[in-house]
């Protein structure tokens, strides 16, 4: 009998490269670099390229990017050469088909969840995403972050649902607790941040050796 494949794991929010030694010594297959001012691992561009040239051609590199400009886009997909562009705003169907063309990229395109409502919204992003990363809605007032908020929503809405775009899994995810959100979701990659740091912006590398062994050894 074929054996199950195992989750694919994403570790978002790298800023060092020792962060980058450790993601790629314990097999993660996407690293996540963020462009965003307002987060506590945003990156200037430098450090950035510094980062990707060390995990090139080793794992597949995201460059998380919120509400960007054309020449964002444009500046990122030259410089850094990323294999995916993360959209972690509130880019429309419209705006992410036209960041899709501009960068030559393919597409990870994040919606924030909260009920089974909020899943009609994936149906307007199916044809122009690659992959759709399902993450938690903050509720109200509580944080400026589009991601990387440590909660998580109600996995069991993913039960017995058809998503027919490719999808990850993120939202409160931790070393404690992705096995059992694999085993209830059946979520194909997982994506963490800041559940495996130590302070905000800090990745805590034991965590991120243990998220990676948790999430594909069940």
């Amino acid at each position: 009998m074929p054996q199950p494949q195992k989750t694919l794991v994403k570790i978002c929010g790298l800023k060092t490269l020792q962060d980058i030694d450790v993601a790629i010594d314990a097999k993660a297959d996407f690293i996540g670099l963020v462009f965003f001012p307002k987060s506590p691992r945003h990156l200037g561009l430098d450090m950035a390229i510094k980062l990707a040239s060390l995990a090139r051609d080793k794992t597949q590199i995201v460059a998380l990017l919120v509400n960007p400009d054309n020449a964002l886009v444009t500046q990122v997909c030259e410089t850094l050469r990323p294999d995916f562009l993360q959209l972690h705003g509130t880019e429309s169907p419209e705006r992410t088909a036209d960041i899709r063309r501009l960068g030559g990229r393919p597409i990870i395109k994040a919606l924030q969840l909260a009920t089974a409502q909020d899943f009609t919204r994936l149906k307007g992003y199916e044809k122009v995403s690659d992959l759709i990363l399902l993450d938690a809605k903050p509720a109200p007032g509580t944080s400026e972050l589009p991601g990387g908020n440590g909660i998580s929503f109600d996995w069991q809405l993913l039960q017995n649902r058809d998503i027919r775009t490719p999808y990850m899994l993120a939202g409160g995810l931790t070393p404690d607790n992705v096995a059992k959100a694999v085993k209830l979701t059946n979520a194909p990659i997982v994506d963490v941040s800041s559940g495996v740091e130590s302070s905000p912006g800090i990745k805590d590398h034991d965590k991120v050796r243990a998220f990676i062994k948790a999430a594909k050894e069940g």
